[in-house]
C-alpha cells in the first residue's frame, strides 16, 4: 500500500482461539520482518520485546477475551510497517470477538508481589510505547501495540 506521506507495509493472517498457534503467529511475525530491510536491521532485543508483546497480547484474547468461546473462534491480526522520511514505526493489531474490557479499570500488581496472573496489560505497556484496547463498531475489540523502528540507513525501505 503507498500513502503520499511514506510508505506503509501490512500483512493481516486469521488465526483461532488456540494457544497452539503461537509458534505460527511467531514464525508470521519474523517472515514479516525478513521482507523487510529496516527490521532485519532492527535491534535483536527491540525486535524480541515486540515480539513478546504480540504473543502476549495473543495470550490474553485466547485465555480471557475467547475464554467460553470455541477454539475455531477467529483472531485476526496485523502487522504494519510505516515508513517516512523522518521516522519508522511498527504497529501490531489483534481483534477479538469477547465482551468489552476496560483496562484502565486493572490495578496494576504491587512490586515484589508474586500473584497468578494480572501482569499481562502491564507489561505490554512496558514492552511497547504505544498500547491501546478499544471497542469497534463491528462489536469487536481491538489491541493496537506499536514501537518506533529506528532508521538505521537511508534510501531503503
Amino acid at each position: 500500500m503507498h500513502d503520499p506521506w511514506g510508505e506503509v507495509r501490512v500483512q493481516r493472517q486469521v488465526f483461532g482461539s488456540d494457544l497452539g498457534l503461537l509458534v505460527e503467529l511467531q514464525g508470521w511475525f519474523e517472515n514479516f520482518c525478513q521482507q523487510h530491510p529496516l527490521l532485519v536491521q532492527w535491534d535483536i532485543t527491540q525486535r524480541y520485546r515486540f515480539k513478546l508483546a504480540m504473543v502476549e497480547g495473543f495470550t490474553n484474547t485466547v485465555r480471557h477475551a475467547h475464554q467460553h468461546l470455541p477454539s475455531e473462534t477467529e483472531i485476526e491480526a496485523e502487522i504494519a510497517l510505516w515508513v517516512t522520511p523522518q521516522a519508522a514505526r511498527l504497529t501490531f493489531r489483534i481483534w477479538d470477538c469477547g465482551a468489552p474490557f476496560d483496562p484502565t479499570q486493572l490495578e496494576e500488581p504491587e512490586p515484589g508481589t508474586l500473584q497468578l496472573g494480572g501482569y499481562g496489560w502491564f507489561l505490554l505497556r512496558r514492552l511497547c510505547d504505544r498500547v491501546t484496547y478499544d471497542r469497534g463498531e463491528d462489536d469487536r475489540n481491538c489491541l493496537t501495540i506499536s514501537n518506533p523502528v529506528p532508521m538505521t540507513f537511508e534510501g531503503q525501505v
